[in-house]
């Protein structure tokens, strides 16, 4: 007598009363065609502006209330240039919060970290001295690169703030240099005495090269390929996610921060250059030799925020080309967060 057939039978039963697997199981449900369409569409936008350059471009959006990310080689890293002064200032406020600096305090102006431009001519006086406040504005407003290098001394220099960074949580962002030292590196020079001035005529007349790529605006392919001193544009949204919900600063600083970069005097024509008039947008940008970026918020008519960084590196197109992708991208990133359908919490995509 066989019993084969009964077993088959009832184990065809217990499967059959089994629970069947939740729909966890088989990964999150599909998204909505619609919402398939208005992720496309703002990709292939980003892919477009791209092709405006000749170099690498780099893009990444954030819904600041779902965390909904958008990117286009967001994990790619690209030279900060002067973006990196957005981390500099949260290490300055954290300073503040935690009691080790104030806002008022006065910094010495101290010749040997005098570069070119800006408040340079004020380093020369005896004396001389700004607030952190003071400073502060002058490097997220003006990008005045002596402010920043006052306050990157100030804050314990370039490994203090990447630490910062890191204890945040932030991966995929460094800050290795001075900007001082972040121009010798892009100029290709390592002096090791000297004052700026000095050792940058020197290279200048030494190698006029030097020369014709600061007035043709030529990428150094050398220094865009180094890693020091980067960020991939999420590792930026990451910084500024942290900033804006309050985790990384205290409110006050917070608001302080962020009125400051609202009123941002540079870049006119890059986050905030296509964006319709009296757009609130907070924001910092970066520029050198084939390099430019901007980084930011933007606050959406009905309150909504969200958060974009665009880098462009390696480009011989020009600042102009530059300025427009920039623009291209954060108008684009304006009405999808604007007009696309309600999205999921947390939903990403990268490219």
């Amino acid at each position: 007598m066989s019993f084969a057939r009964p077993v088959s039978l009832l184990a065809a039963f217990g499967l059959f009363l089994a629970p069947l697997p939740s729909a966890d199981a088989f990964g999150p449900p599909p998204k909505p065609l619609v919402q398939q369409t208005a992720e496309a569409k703002l990709l292939g936008e980003f892919a477009r502006f791209a092709a405006l350059s000749d170099g690498s471009v780099g893009i990444a959006v954030r819904d600041l209330q779902t965390g909904e990310t958008q990117a286009m080689n967001g994990d790619t890293l690209f030279p900060m240039a002067s973006a990196y002064k957005v981390a500099v200032a949260g290490r300055i406020f954290a300073l503040v919060d935690a009691g080790e600096a104030r806002l008022d305090e006065q910094l010495a102006l101290d010749p040997a970290l005098a570069s070119e431009g800006g408040i340079a001519w004020m380093f020369s006086r005896p004396g001389a001295t700004l607030s952190i406040d003071r400073l502060l504005e002058l490097m997220l407003q003006k990008s005045d690169n002596n402010a920043t290098d006052v306050l990157v001394a100030r804050a314990g220099g370039p490994q203090a703030i990447t630490g910062f960074v890191n204890k945040l949580g932030v991966t995929g962002l460094r800050v290795d240099s001075d900007t001082a030292h972040l121009l010798y590196r892009a100029m290709g020079i390592h002096p090791l005495a000297g004052s700026f001035r000095q050792n940058a005529d020197a290279a200048r007349r030494a190698d006029p090269q030097l020369v014709t790529r600061d007035l043709r605006d030529l990428p150094n392919m050398a220094f865009a390929a180094e890693l020091q001193d980067t960020s991939t544009p999420t590792a930026m949204l990451d910084l500024i996610a942290a900033y804006e919900s309050g985790r990384a600063l205290s409110a006050a600083s917070t608001q302080r921060l962020f009125t400051i970069m609202a009123n941002c005097e540079t870049g006119k024509k890059r986050i905030v250059g296509m964006l319709p008039p009296g757009t609130a947008v907070a924001h910092k940008t970066g520029s050198l030799n084939g390099i430019g970026n901007d980084v930011g918020v933007v606050r959406l008519p009905d309150g909504r925020r969200f958060a974009i960084a665009v880098f462009v590196m390696k480009d011989g197109k020009g600042h102009v080309a530059r300025d427009r992708i920039i623009a291209e991208a954060a108008r684009a990133a304006y009405d999808y967060f604007l007009y696309a359908p309600d999205r999921a919490h947390g939903l990403a995509h990268k490219t």
